[in-house]
């Protein structure tokens, strides 16, 4: 287990923690060239960091949508890149099937915001023995989330953190309602991702938006309102990412908008 997975217990009186990385695997080499760029940031920062990448993209609005590089292929690169750096590893999951393979390659197994209700991932997701981060269905109040925290906890896996992606507001735009990082904190500790909250779905072409000039903005918030870890999708060209580009940080921006973040939250603590 990569030694920096043990220090996220105890930033609450430190920094928050960070998950980063681009939002699928597209290759081993883009894997490498932005993994390294926040391994140097969040070294300098002192922040720690996990390591994001899906290595499959099973909600896809378009058939014709990129999915992955074969999900092998794809979980060995994350295992390269989380032995490399020594640093932990989060992936996402789709069924119950996939979650004892993925935990052979990542120590955190994510569970996407449309799936957050679903009991048999949840479970399996559980019984790996890995960090289970669950993400919030746009779909729910944040009360609600203790049912999913529980369904984690009651089959024996302690490891559940939960993350906010923001709330479905009419059908193309998301909201973040800040009221609920404190409640959900009451639960797990609790991630805001600020890059999904804010997308622009249901666009007409079938390629998800997104305002991407707004995640220093959700950022701050999240961390002034307590937020214990910060949720990023990160690449070096967003402009031809082969998914949700439209609302990822561009890797140039990356260390500005974390110094910030720690100013803010140096502020607040």
């Amino acid at each position: 287990m990569p030694k920096s997975l043990n220090k996220l217990k105890n930033t609450a009186s430190n920094n928050f923690f960070l998950l980063a990385g681009p939002c699928a695997i597209e290759g081993e080499e883009m894997a490498f060239e932005i993994a390294e760029r926040i391994f140097e940031i969040t070294t300098r920062l002192e922040i720690p960091w996990i390591f994001k990448g899906s290595y499959s993209k099973a909600n896809r609005s378009r058939l014709d949508s990129f999915t992955g590089i074969g999900d092998e292929k794809a979980l060995e690169i994350l295992q390269k890149v989380g032995q490399k750096f020594d640093v932990p590893v989060v992936t996402d999951i789709h069924n119950a099937e996939e979650a004892a393979l993925a935990a052979q390659y990542v120590d955190v197994l994510q569970i996407p915001a449309f799936l957050c209700r679903q009991t048999d991932l949840l479970v399996a997701a559980a019984k790996t023995g890995k960090h289970v981060n669950i993400k919030k269905g746009q779909f729910l109040a944040p009360e609600s989330m203790q049912f999913a925290v529980n369904k984690v906890k009651e089959s024996g896996n302690n490891n559940v953190w939960l993350t906010d992606r923001g709330t479905m507001f009419g059908y193309q735009d998301m909201i973040v309602d800040f009221r609920g990082i404190p409640a959900m904190k009451k639960f797990a500790p609790t991630i805001m991702d600020i890059t999904h909250s804010l997308q622009q779905p249901n666009q007409s072409s079938g390629v998800t938006g997104g305002q991407p000039e707004m995640i220093e903005t959700i950022g701050k918030a999240a961390i002034a309102a307590g937020a214990d870890g910060i949720f990023i999708e990160t690449h070096h060209n967003p402009a031809v990412a082969k998914s949700d580009g439209a609302n990822m940080l561009h890797l140039d921006n990356l260390e500005a908008l974390l110094t910030k973040l720690i100013r803010v939250r140096k502020a607040v603590i």
